[in-house]
């Protein structure tokens, strides 16, 4: 296996490749991993993730899954580094980690088998797919703001080739705590098949990215706790979570349900009175059912 990331050197983005405790550039300079200022490993045109795939997350929501995968697009606007800042806004109280292994596109892929797929896939990387779920209700059917609002898709810190995606543990760290601990043995729809299937109608370019699902465990965090993404053979990827600078402003008040159950989107029986925002912390009455993720 072989490890590239991308990351500062010198005021440039420069790609280099991982030996040990270092990253060493093309043109021989070698710098620290933990020093170094990293960039999302990729450069994606489209970031394509499936709901629920673990089947410990199926559980968790007391769900059945539906005869093929669903999905969900995350805008690339959304991307952030290895050892970035996640940002949940002043008055938003449900920010969600989901601890998953995100598949790269290496070369042009469309209506490629399954038993092909493989082929047209550079490498893996890690993701955290984090959602702002106090807007669940409002983009309950595409769950924009929720998974595609700005810093919600850590990725890294590389790219790994040659990795074998079977039988390889995945767990989440919230302040050192295990939070999420699960295996890609659980999936229900494997990589090959995640990237045949999305490849059927939908071209996939080189670097796109595809987040194959989190196992149970999902909760909230809260600004100035620190998340870590471990995955067997890929690494580590933190993330620190921040206060944003300002609230965003309330809507104005619409009826609406949280799609998910309270106990797998980690939400209270009856959450308390906070700041107004659309979502359940404007809507104490929200109608909760599960499905979705």
């Amino acid at each position: 296996m072989t490890e590239y990331r991308r990351i500062l050197l010198d005021g440039a983005a420069v790609e280099v490749r991982r030996d040990g405790d270092d990253l060493v550039a093309g043109d021989g300079r070698r710098v620290s991993a933990a020093g170094a200022v990293h960039l999302p490993p990729v450069t994606p045109t489209k970031i394509i993730a499936v709901h629920l795939n673990h089947l410990s997350r199926v559980a968790e929501f007391g769900a059945k899954l539906p005869p093929a995968p669903t999905y969900f697009t995350k805008p690339v606007s959304a991307l952030v580094a290895h050892g970035g800042a996640v940002v949940r806004p002043a008055n938003c109280r449900y920010l969600n980690y989901e601890g998953e292994v995100a598949i790269v596109i290496g070369r042009t892929c469309r209506g490629v088998p399954e038993a092909q797929a493989g082929e047209y896939i550079a490498g893996y990387t890690i993701a955290n797919d984090f959602g702002l779920h106090d807007f669940r209700d409002t983009d309950a059917g595409s769950m924009l703001r929720v998974k595609g609002s700005d810093t919600m898709a850590p990725l890294g810190p590389g790219l790994v080739t040659g990795w074998d995606f079977h039988g390889k543990r995945l767990r989440t760290y919230v302040n050192g705590r295990l939070a999420q601990d699960g295996s890609t043995d659980e999936m229900k729809w494997d990589m090959h098949y995640l990237v045949a299937d999305i490849a059927r109608t939908i071209t996939l370019g080189p670097g796109d990215v595809l987040l194959s699902g989190t196992p149970a465990g999902s909760r909230p965090v809260q600004p100035g706790d620190v998340v870590d993404v471990e995955v067997d053979g890929l690494g580590r990827l933190t993330s620190h979570v921040v206060a944003g600078p300002g609230p965003v402003p309330a809507e104005r008040e619409r009826g609406g349900r949280l799609h998910g159950s309270r106990r797998g989107l980690g939400v209270p029986r009856d959450p308390a009175a906070g700041p107004r925002l659309i979502g359940p912390a404007s809507h104490p009455g929200t109608t909760f059912h599960d499905g979705g993720r």
